[in-house]
């Protein structure tokens, strides 16, 4: 795990000053809800305890320059660049989040450059959202730095549209509300269509359970052509049928869609519907009657993404079968697909045994050893002390 004073020591090293603040934006696991998203649908995520760390410092002119633990070396640019740049590389994150702070009511004529530091312990790639983590924890600093006072949700409207417009990657915004919305113990329930959001505790310590997380290494990139392909898919299915969204439809739609769409469309359009359903029921267990209810309903999402999204890999598949086989309630991949982490239900006096079997069978596979890893539900993004408390 990060200790954030030595984010402030690597902030010294590079830019001879101590930083003036420092903000966390946690990954996320998505319970239950995956490419519902961009079709105005339901999701219910949450921000997980591990996270990227952002120290940050006004500069007299305006300059920027970056640093990472991704990558060496110094990034430079400066303010008059953001409108219609386009970074490339890790930079077009903390800076395409600059530049749509400009679209949210940032002046940019007439705010200071800064000098920036990052770090994270979320795994790149592994569908936990590390490029959400680091949208929230620069959108909270500039926030802060530029004095703009702008809400949670609109922070996350401002990393949407940096991964959207800047890095060029189709997502939703569930990824940025749920790192900047998240509470300790409990998930996001966000409806992508009005971006109400509610607050739904998941009593995980209290019910003996705990996520488990399985990092494939399979690494994937939203901007690569299979996340657009699945997007677009959905756009055509919905505009086949006269809807604005496959929000609008229901599972008593999907017999018309059968008719009206050929097989690969109605597939994709049956697992966003049926999904959909799967969100809705699961927020109604969780309240009705705890964590414990929720299994069956993880594994129908899984099914759903490999059967009728065709997103999963041979890794994800493993290590789901095997969680469940070795005790897990129900098991899922999360994210965006293509590779990255499964998720896990497990009774906390069985993890240390579902670890163990997991990674047996990635071994028997062939597969490259897993990552393996238990996550809590936390608070969202925050302004935090060099010693790591938030303020």
């Amino acid at each position: 795990m990060i200790q954030p004073h030595a984010l402030d020591q690597a902030f010294r090293h590079a830019f001879g000053a101590q930083p003036t603040a420092t903000f966390r934006g946690p990954g996320r696991v998505n319970l239950i809800g995956e490419h519902t998203d961009y079709n105005e649908g339901f999701v219910l995520p949450f921000a997980i305890d591990r996270a990227a760390f952002a120290a940050i410092r006004p500069r007299r002119d305006r300059r920027i320059r970056l640093v990472t633990d991704f990558a060496p070396g110094l990034v430079e640019s400066d303010v008059d660049s953001l409108v219609g740049g386009r970074p490339t590389g890790w930079a077009g994150y903390p800076l395409g989040v600059a530049a749509a702070l400009d679209r949210f009511g940032a002046d940019l004529g007439r705010v200071p450059g800064f000098d920036i530091a990052l770090v994270s312990d979320v795994p790149v790639g592994a569908g936990l959202s590390s490029s959400a983590a680091i949208e929230s924890a620069v959108a909270m600093a500039l926030n802060g730095l530029w004095e703009l006072g702008l809400d949670r949700s609109t922070l996350a409207r401002v990393g949407q549209w940096a991964e959207n417009v800047v890095v060029g990657a189709p997502t939703g915004i569930m990824d940025q509300s749920a790192s900047l919305l998240g509470e300790q113990d409990a998930a996001v329930f966000l409806d992508c269509r009005s971006l109400v959001a509610e607050i739904v505790p998941l009593g995980l310590a209290e019910a003996g359970l705990e996520v488990m997380v399985v990092d494939t290494r399979v690494s994937h990139a939203h901007a690569d052509g299979g996340y657009g392909e699945r997007r677009r898919q959905c756009e055509v299915g919905a505009a086949a049928l006269g809807d604005r969204a496959l929000r609008d439809l229901t599972i008593a739609d999907l017999p018309r869609a059968r008719a009206a769409l050929d097989d690969v469309v109605f597939r994709r359009v049956r697992h966003v519907v049926s999904e959909d359903a799967r969100v809705l029921e699961t927020v109604h267990r969780l309240r009705v009657e705890g964590p414990t209810a929720i299994g069956d309903l993880l594994d129908a999402s899984h099914a759903s993404m490999r059967d009728d999204f065709a997103i999963s890999t041979p890794e994800l598949d493993l290590a789901v079968e095997t969680a469940r086989a070795h005790g897990a309630l129900g098991a899922r991949m999360t994210g965006g697909g293509f590779g990255g982490s499964a998720i896990a239900l497990v009774p906390s006096s069985l993890t240390d045994t579902a670890t163990e079997a997991v990674q047996d069978a990635f071994a028997r596979a062939g597969f490259d050893r897993p990552g393996v890893f238990l996550v809590m539900a936390s608070a969202g993004a925050c302004e935090i002390d060099p010693f790591g408390e938030a303020w």
